[in-house]
């Protein structure tokens, strides 16, 4: 391997919770919900069933029924959305503003033409082989917007740098909050 290889494999490799058993602190999950702590490390991506809708003010940017979810635990759900399910003339790439997730890749973001001080997404033009079903897709900060899935409000995942969408089938604690980046 090379120091490149090398740097990505540590990175992967340095989660202790990979979704196959709940720490002691996670919330059981009630009849019809899932802990986020089963979800798996690696990600997974999921199809979506339900519509996913997002806004901005009067403005809809997202109406889809084509949606991928990326699973991973302690997280809520990331959604995506294929870009033609998304009004593209709302939004304006960020020249420059990159960050790099060691299971997707190289990460490019977005943010609304009409307010460009606010981050409002995030995609990847080239992920990693595991994840080559994201080109094309943008993920949403439901921090910034609103978003839903089904008829459900999402509740934004707590801090400022992850965008899971938080719905009422799912259990906790979420990923987020101060003194929760170990996880």
């Amino acid at each position: 391997m090379n120091n490149k290889e090398d740097r990505l494999q540590k990175a992967r490799d340095g989660w202790n919770n990979r979704g196959n058993s709940r720490p002691p602190f996670a919330i059981e999950p009630k009849e019809g919900q899932r802990s986020v702590w089963d979800f798996p490390r690696p990600p997974v991506i999921e199809e979506v069933k339900e519509r996913a809708l997002v806004k901005y003010l009067a403005n809809t940017i997202v109406d889809s029924q084509n949606a991928l979810a990326v699973l991973e635990t302690a997280n809520p759900p990331t959604y995506y959305i294929p870009q033609e399910d998304i009004n593209m003339d709302l939004l304006e790439q960020i020249p420059g503003k990159s960050s790099f997730c060691e299971w997707k890749g190289l990460a490019t973001y977005w943010t609304l033409k009409e307010n460009k001080n606010q981050l409002v997404a995030w995609s990847y033009a080239n992920p990693f082989q595991e994840f080559k079903v994201l080109k094309d897709y943008l993920a949403f900060y439901p921090q910034h917007l609103e978003c839903l899935v089904g008829e459900s409000p999402v509740k934004a995942q707590p801090g400022k740098f992850y965008a899971g969408w938080i719905t009422p089938d799912l259990t906790g604690p979420f990923k987020g909050d101060s003194g929760t980046g170990h996880w």
